[in-house]
């Protein structure tokens, strides 16, 4: 790698970079244009994207589609606030989430990002048993369930349901306290079983919890059939079934954040379209722009919204941000929704999907890979290790490798992953799989 030149020395004491390591990771590049699944530095790398910058990225950097429509609405409406107006970008951008989510989630709640599409479920949860049970009787359902190894984001509610870990231990005090039901991670059953022989016992938790706790519980939140950070875990289609059921059964409110998994991660538009659930909300950001501009969007069932509506001022959602419904956003969104319909976007996915699939076998056979999985155009490699876990000591050796390579893939730890924009061509995704054999063989 070239070394570090003094505008980067000069950022070093200017930016303070996400989830950045200072003094241990490699000094930031610095990237001056993008196309297609390529960056290029200032100085003339091209860097493969393996991970779509963050799982953001959907059809490829710089798509020209979606920067004319960026253009072209930043001409007429930048922005006006959501409360009291309206305009076309959101209106469409409304009509056409509506027009791919399952039927019963209708009413769609604008908002910045992943986290605080998140914060509006988790507050919409709430304030929906608030304002259906002030005069029932029952005691208040107030309190969420979360899954093992979540990651919901960095905001406080956010961070509240997902995993404690080295993220969230310094910020102990801003949590509030959730139930913690076992997932499926089938390579480490929780309950100790193999997944040939099982019955999705794993979900026997969760059920305590509701049988005990019910009439107390507002919500359960899950990461639909693969959880992001907590390792790219794959679950079984049943293990989702079996929440919604179990959630019906005890009249309590299903999260879905599909944050990282909606917009065809999994192969179908939403993950819970593979298991034939549908949540009674569900959190959408990351690729929901294309990857160009923030955004996010929580949605609901009509059950939900009914509920905010009327003269009582108790009953009005009290929720908003400065660029709700952005319209350069909107028209990035927009844009990128009709590229499913005007390009082979999942006929794309398909192919990255079977490249998984003819690639991981092999990696499989290797003594220093204890798990592969994949869903869609997502896989993951788990490495044996003995501190597993995003703080591993493997991660900066292999993020280093990759990056000597112009690979760019960030492990979870012992965890590598490949999550490539969908325009990737077969051979450089070949070429991602050829550098991560070589890091396993070098750095194991």
């Amino acid at each position: 790698m070239s070394g570090t030149s003094p505008k980067t020395a000069l950022d070093a004491l200017q930016i303070w970079h996400p989830f950045t390591r200072a003094g241990v990771d490699p000094a930031p590049l610095r990237i001056s244009r993008a196309e297609g699944a390529w960056l290029v530095t200032e100085d003339g790398r091209r860097i493969l994207d393996g991970i779509s910058s963050w799982w953001v990225n959907l059809h490829g950097h710089a798509h020209p589609r979606i920067a004319e429509a960026v253009a072209a609405q930043a001409k007429i409406l930048e922005h006006v606030l959501l409360a009291g107006f309206v305009h076309e970008p959101a209106e469409r951008l409304a009509e056409e989430l509506r027009r791919v989510a399952p039927a019963p989630l209708e009413h769609i709640f604008f908002s910045d990002n992943g986290s605080t599409a998140v914060e509006v479920a988790l507050k919409m949860a709430l304030q929906y048993w608030r304002n259906t049970d002030r005069k029932g009787g029952r005691a208040e359902k107030s309190e969420i369930i979360a899954l093992e190894h979540g990651y919901h984001g960095d905001t406080a509610g956010a961070m509240s349901v997902s995993e404690d870990s080295a993220f969230t231990e310094a910020f102990a005090p801003m949590r509030f306290p959730v139930h913690r039901a076992h997932t499926a991670y089938c390579y480490r059953c929780p309950v100790g079983l193999k997944r040939e022989s099982c019955n999705i016992e794993c979900a026997d938790s969760l059920e305590k919890i509701l049988r005990e706790r019910g009439e107390k519980i507002a919500a359960v939140i899950v990461e639909p059939l693969l959880q992001g950070a907590g390792g790219m875990i794959v679950h079984p289609v049943e293990f989702l079934q079996r929440v919604r059921a179990l959630t019906a059964k005890y009249d309590v409110l299903l999260i879905a954040d599909e944050v990282l998994t909606g917009f065809g991660r999994c192969g179908t538009m939403f993950a819970c379209e593979l298991a034939g659930v549908t949540p009674d909300l569900m959190c959408l950001s990351k690729g929901l722009t294309g990857g160009f501009l923030p955004m996010g969007a929580t949605l609901a069932t009509s059950r939900i919204h009914d509920a905010f509506t009327g003269v009582d001022p108790a009953r009005t959602f009290w929720h908003g941000h400065s660029y709700t419904g952005n319209p350069l956003a909107c028209a990035a969104a927009v844009a990128s929704l009709e590229i499913f319909h005007t390009e082979p976007v999942f006929e794309r996915i398909n192919a990255i999907a079977a490249i998984h699939s003819e690639r991981l076998p092999r990696l499989a056979n290797l003594a220093a890979v204890g798990d592969t999985r994949q869903i869609g155009s997502v896989a993951a490699i788990e490495l044996r290790a003995d501190d597993v876990g995003y703080l591993s000591a493997l991660r900066p050796k292999l993020y280093r490798f990759f990056l000597e390579r112009d690979v760019l893939l960030r492990p979870l730890g012992n965890v590598i992953y490949v999550l490539p924009p969908y325009c990737i061509e077969g051979n450089d995704l070949h070429h991602v799989y050829d550098v991560i054999e070589e890091a396993i063989q070098s750095i194991m």
